[in-house]
């Protein structure tokens, strides 16, 4: 948990920043390019080949391909066609969709889990459903293609992460997810990157390196281990957790409108979904004892 409570206060400000500083201004292809050329840089290091065998490096691959590469560039296209508060509120179905996607890794269904996804889902729309703008259904569909791709990547490194061999650390092969992501943008800039729109500004490099270096390189990380070590229901909570964070990180620094009464309610709803859950979750321990634990 402390994983995933400490990105979420990272990745908070990452909306505002993209919002504000970069869409628009600088071309999203090579934005998404630099994040992921930095976060490679960082845990290039670290890499030992020889640790893994080569179907769990090219499933890495995969995964950071998706949850990283294609995420990034739906998500940053979003913030062409929506402002921050609607990318925000749009991002509240990603619960919904690492539920389904695990049981269906599983085969099975958790109805439970599912109630407490929805539950955080209501409590971040709460916050946000104040309208829309004109022409917001391709947009949805953006950030919708973002959040699938989120879920799908943290879903999959959790069932993956049980088949990486006995004392190999997470850092060790994490640097095979962000190398997966980097083909697939490096591939992406080359057809459809814009290099009329370069950074220009001492602030777009601030950003950037921000985001690549700590949001990027050491968020995803750090996420996705944390990712490894909770249940389904709590993972799928966490992930609505970044919408009243965001919002708030929104209004404190950039000054934007935001209805208090319902950022603190819509906030108690969710945290009131992840104590349910957490309930729940150890009830199940509790009454199955011998059932093993399938994160590392």
């Amino acid at each position: 948990m402390s994983y995933l409570i400490g990105v979420t206060a990272l990745w908070a400000f990452s909306f505002s920043l993209i919002g504000v500083y970069l869409s628009g201004q600088v071309d999203s292809y090579l934005a998404v390019l630099t994040r992921i050329v930095l976060a490679s840089l960082i845990f290039a290091p670290f890499l030992r080949p020889r640790a893994i065998s080569g179907r769990i490096r090219w499933q890495l691959m995969a995964i950071g391909a998706v949850q990283l590469g294609l995420m990034y560039i739906f998500f940053y296209r979003s913030f062409l066609l929506l402002p921050v508060p609607e990318v925000l509120l749009f991002t509240i179905f990603t619960p919904i969709y690492i539920t389904l996607l695990d049981d269906m890794m599983k085969r099975r269904l958790s109805p439970f889990y599912l109630l407490t996804a929805m539950v955080a889902v209501i409590g971040a729309a709460i916050i946000r459903y104040d309208g829309v703008t004109e022409g917001f259904w391709l947009g949805f569909a953006v950030v919708q293609g973002a959040n699938l791709c989120f879920a799908i990547g943290q879903v999959a490194y959790r069932h993956l992460s049980p088949q990486l061999p006995e004392g190999v650390a997470h850092r060790h092969v994490f640097g095979w997810f962000y190398l997966g992501a980097l083909a697939l943008v490096v591939v992406m800039f080359l057809l459809f990157g814009n290099t009329d729109k370069l950074p220009s500004q001492p602030v777009h490099f601030v950003v950037l390196g921000w985001l690549g270096i700590v949001a990027s390189g050491m968020g995803y990380f750090l996420w996705n281990k944390g990712a490894t070590r909770v249940d389904a229901g709590t993972l799928a909570i966490m992930n609505n957790a970044l919408v009243p964070a965001g919002l708030l990180v929104n209004l404190l620094i950039w000054n934007r409108d935001a209805d208090l009464p319902r950022l603190a309610l819509g906030g108690a709803v969710i945290v009131l979904a992840l104590l349910i859950n957490q309930f729940w979750a150890r009830q199940r321990e509790q009454s199955s004892p011998g059932r093993p634990h399938h994160c590392r």
